[in-house]
């Protein structure tokens, strides 16, 4: 079996985790980022695809839907994949089934799983794990069993269905720092294209805080402003502290 990966992943938890999941399920696939702008493209009935992304406050990222939006089904299997970083998926995967399914394809699986929180590291720290890994790998095994098995029946995932939560907007955007050499690495890996001619030229209006810049600077040169990530640690704290469980949609 073969599948076509469809990814999001600014800081590189996300496709790590949907490789996982994909090796379990088929013996090759392909991959699409989006990161990138994608051609309209068209998959058919005999193709699997296992589509994965962060969920960015509960929601799937507004980049990742218009770019999903260019790539149509007619009755493409899909496996749903929500990445989150050990708070809440809360609508997450009814916005990603709702979007997949208007663009014609039936959704089989979806499966919500912590990885390390992609600005405040500790929280899902290490993660996926070993215990996540064989999780997943057993969970491969029963998506290829569905997969196998004639009118398996519908999925259905926690969440809103066309009445989601509000998309909320932190106040700080990542800055360079002092250790700055000018490459140039996150101006051409922004997915959004929101820094300008240098480094220090960022327009906050089209930042969708990805940490795609942080996470690819290589002298380590990019951090969000300290002081106005306090009060967002101080409220995520709380709500992100304990090991908390991958949860499986069949």
């Amino acid at each position: 079996m073969s599948c076509t990966l469809i990814t999001f992943s600014p800081t590189g938890s996300t496709e790590r985790t949907a490789r996982i999941l994909a090796s379990a399920i088929a013996e090759h696939w392909e991959t699409i980022d989006l990161l990138k702008p994608v051609s309209d493209l068209l998959f058919s009935a005999d193709d699997l695809c296992l589509v994965a992304l962060p969920s960015y406050g509960g929601r799937i990222p507004t980049l990742s839907a218009e770019r999903l939006r260019s790539i149509h089904a007619d009755g493409t299997r899909a496996v749903l994949l929500c990445i989150y970083g050990n708070r809440a998926y809360e609508d997450t995967l009814s916005e990603l089934q709702d979007l997949l399914e208007e663009q014609g394809f039936i959704c089989v699986a979806a499966a919500a799983a912590i990885a390390e929180h992609s600005i405040f590291r500790e929280f899902g720290a290490g993660r996926p794990d070993n215990a996540d890994i064989a999780e997943l790998n057993l969970f491969g095994e029963k998506i290829r069993e569905r997969l196998a098995a004639p009118n398996a029946g519908s999925l259905t995932v926690p969440g809103a269905h066309g009445s989601y939560k509000p998309y909320t907007n932190s106040a700080f955007v990542p800055a360079e720092t002092d250790a700055c050499v000018n490459c140039g690495t996150c101006r051409a890996e922004c997915p959004t294209d929101a820094i300008g001619n240098t480094p220090a030229d960022i327009d906050p209006t089209r930042c969708i805080k990805c940490m795609r810049c942080v996470s690819v600077c290589p002298t380590g040169a990019r951090r969000p402003e300290p002081k106005l990530l306090a009060p967002l640690y101080e409220r995520l704290k709380p709500l992100c502290t304990g090991r908390k469980a991958n949860e499986l949609f069949l």
